[in-house]
């Protein structure tokens, strides 16, 4: 029987070649210094145009890649920010910002959370990711969306998620409800 499928085996891969080479291809290199460089250097340059949404670049909160952001307003419980930290306030929309410049950033974001209110969505998640950059300059995204996210007016508070949805490298946003009329909470 062992025979039968030895003999098998070889017949099943005659005239295949073996492979010459032991290294696996991975694909392109990941490090394109040329490319790295454009886009840090587009990453705050603005279209000339100017639009009001009432959030400011003048100040901006330089944090760590690895720092855990958290911030709350005035009057907001503890309790809800504990659940909100702990992930236990589902978040109803998502908003991803990896690799795009610190405006259109910016614009997405505004947009995003002034459709979530128009909703009356209770809690979102922003993913700012982390941009651990090799020059140790501050993460670029990360930090403008820990400012922005303070001086919006229907941010109650924010805190980093939980590892399973982003870790440091995204933050849980829960806003302002009006209250629909009819709804029951």
């Amino acid at each position: 029987m062992q025979d039968d499928d030895f003999s098998l085996f070889k017949s099943a891969v005659r005239g295949v070649k073996p492979i010459a080479h032991d290294r696996a291809d991975t694909g392109k290199p990941r490090s394109n210094k040329a490319q790295i460089t454009n886009r840090r250097a587009h990453a705050v340059v603005t279209n000339g145009e100017t639009r009001i949404d009432g959030l400011s670049d003048l100040f901006v909160i330089d944090v760590a890649a690895e720092e855990e952001l958290y911030w709350v307003r005035d009057g907001v419980q503890d309790s809800q920010m504990r659940k909100l930290k702990g992930g236990q306030i589902h978040f109803e929309g998502s908003l991803d910002l990896h690799g795009l410049s610190v405006e259109k950033a910016r614009e997405l974001l505004w947009d995003f959370l002034a459709e979530a209110c128009k909703f009356e969505i209770r809690c979102v998640r922003v993913t700012h990711g982390k941009a651990a950059r090799i020059d140790g300059k501050r993460p670029l995204i990360k930090s403008h969306v820990n400012t922005w996210l303070r001086q919006h007016s229907q941010v109650l508070g924010f805190t980093s998620c939980m590892p399973r949805h982003g870790g440091t490298g995204a933050v849980y946003v829960m806003l302002k409800r009006t209250m629909l009329e009819g709804r029951d909470e």
